[in-house]
């Protein structure tokens, strides 16, 4: 699609300095730009690039002032703020490239299930019996959709997406490939003939709206009840979420990282990759965890920062670091002294 100087004007309630028809049909890095790509400047320190770029149209900030000429072939828009503006921009490409609707075939959609308006089925989906699918939901090649799901307007499965039987899934939520939502939870009773038993897991899981979870994450099902992913949480890739587990809302957490059952996670914390998080604890609101931390026990303090295992005060880590390197030179001096020691008795 080709946009002109003036429509993303429009679109970020920009200003343009340069020629409001600059056509663009791509986007670019600003040192990568070419002729018919928009670009953008947000760090400092791509700053000389955007002197040389080939790129028809770039975003700066209102506050950007240029040091020398400018190319001649180069339009700007200015914004309050580039890299939002740019994100703004991405979603608005991003939409206006996915607006499939239909259903392919081949696919299977039970009789008992409902569709609402404008959505789209990929070819061999699978949607399952009393499954209620709100309106401009879009379910991409390949995605399994159990019995009795309800899935609400605007959200997006991407192909090998899985959802087992009875999850319920909010509005303008996003799946990506290889995502299982609602799969058993590691449930197993030792038996006194030393074997387990498997624990039927009843429960379900639910997303509320705005939840995007990164490909290849898993979401168990609860034993009985529900594991929750509250509202605006953002899950990366590789992620395990154990049954029973519920986040708060608008938490980020990064690849690798397991969370073990029946834990609470607060609102708006921020989670490293390959954190591990142990079971039936309790992460205060705004905690911080430093990627490779293990968390064993409950964090109560608000807004508390954690790094290491198992996870401290990042302070506390840091001096901790500090002295684990100095440990050869003070064993080296602890031994002088004790020889000293030993000399003068």
């Amino acid at each position: 699609m080709e946009f002109t100087a003036e429509q993303i004007s429009g679109i970020l309630g920009g200003k343009i300095e340069g020629n409001p028809q600059a056509k663009v049909s791509d986007m670019a890095k600003i040192e990568e730009g070419k002729e018919g790509t928009i670009t953008f400047l947000a760090n400092p320190k791509y700053e000389e690039f955007i002197y040389v770029t080939k790129a028809s149209i770039a975003l700066v900030n209102n506050s950007f002032v240029a040091e020398r000429e400018l190319p001649k072939t180069l339009t700007l828009i200015r914004v309050e703020d580039a890299y939002q503006a740019l994100t703004t921009l991405l979603g608005f490409y991003d939409q206006a490239n996915n607006q499939k609707t239909g259903i392919e075939q081949p696919s299977y959609i039970s009789d008992s299930a409902s569709l609402g308006e404008n959505c789209y089925v990929g070819a061999f989906a699978y949607i399952g019996s009393n499954v209620k699918i709100g309106n401009n939901v879009k379910i991409y090649p390949h995605v399994y959709i159990g019995d009795g799901v309800v899935v609400d307007d605007n959200s997006t499965f991407f192909s090998g997406a899985k959802v087992y039987h009875n999850c319920k899934i909010g509005k303008s939520c996003t799946l990506h490939s290889g995502v299982i939502l609602g799969s058993d939870g590691f449930g197993f009773a030792p038996s006194a003939a030393n074997d387990y038993k498997k624990v039927p897991q009843i429960g379900n899981v639910i997303l509320e709206d705005f939840v995007e979870i990164g490909s290849n994450s898993t979401i168990d099902r609860a034993t009985m009840g529900s594991t929750v992913i509250r509202k605006g949480v953002k899950l990366d890739n590789l992620i395990q979420v154990a049954h029973n587990v519920e986040i708060g809302e608008n938490t980020v957490i990064a690849a690798q990282t397991g969370v073990a059952g029946s834990t609470k996670i607060g609102k708006n914390t921020m989670i490293g990759g390959q954190v591990g998080i142990g079971g039936h604890i309790t992460i205060a609101d705004e905690v911080k965890i430093a990627g490779q931390s293990g968390v064993g026990s409950s964090v109560v303090q608000k807004g508390k920062v954690l790094q290491g295992t198992p996870a401290i005060a990042m302070s506390d880590s840091l001096r901790c670091s500090v002295l684990y390197r100095s440990l050869p030179k003070m064993r080296a001096q602890i031994i002088k002294l004790e020889n000293q020691l030993k000399n003068e008795e």
